[in-house]
């Protein structure tokens, strides 16, 4: 644990228990963004290929966050912040390729996009349980915890959005769901660059305090 005061402290990530299931949830993630890259291709899925980019950027930062574990609070608040930035990309990026696709709208495979949704929840919530007792973390562990908890969150509209498609043999649900992700995207960004920064300031205070 570490932080300016006893009773202030966070959990950092300095725990082999941490780090094997840490591991794992990186496993997972790799291995789901190769499913959900080509099944978005397959059946021309926006909120698929958003969910597919979202795997591959936890599993990248998931790594980052494992790398950083023990050190400075300085490094670990600028890998957070990076986590952060990656995060706003993937929401700009969906939000992006929506509107884009707005205006060339195909109906995706409503059928492939549910069954892929459903093997990616049961995926992220695995992830999900493996990681819950360290919710509570400093801003790098909480990174971790509030990716995987957008990928369940995200699943969940995916399977939405593949219901609204059969319905309406349509693709505006699948548009809808991928801008709704990419809104999720942003909002984690913004708790998690809050977090490092307010505990980066508390550290500079308390070693100004200290000198």
């Amino acid at each position: 644990m570490s932080g300016c005061c006893g009773q202030n402290a966070k959990f950092d990530g300095v725990s082999d228990d941490y780090k094997r299931r840490l591991w794992i949830v990186i496993a997972l993630n790799a291995t789901m963004f190769a499913v959900d890259i080509a099944a978005g291709h397959v059946a021309k899925s926006q909120s698929l290929q958003a969910d597919a980019l979202d795997f591959l950027g936890d599993a990248l930062t998931y790594g980052i966050s494992l790398a950083v574990i023990g050190a400075s609070v300085r490094v670990r608040t600028n890998a957070a912040l990076a986590k952060d930035l990656s995060l706003l990309l993937m929401g700009l990026w969906v939000f992006g390729s929506t509107v884009y696709r707005v205006f060339y709208v195909g109906v995706p495979e409503a059928e492939i996009m549910g069954g892929i949704g459903l093997l990616a929840l049961l995926t992220n919530l695995a992830s999900v349980l493996l990681l819950v007792r360290y919710k509570d973390g400093d801003a790098n562990v909480r990174s971790v915890w509030l990716c995987s908890r957008n990928d369940a969150l995200g699943n969940v509209a995916v399977m939405v959005a593949a219901l609204g498609v059969w319905g309406t043999s349509t693709g505006w649900p699948d548009l809808i769901v991928a801008a709704i992700m990419a809104g999720l995207f942003l909002s984690s960004s913004v708790q998690i660059v809050r977090q490092a920064l307010a505990e980066r300031r508390a550290t500079e205070i308390h070693q100004g305090l200290e000198a």
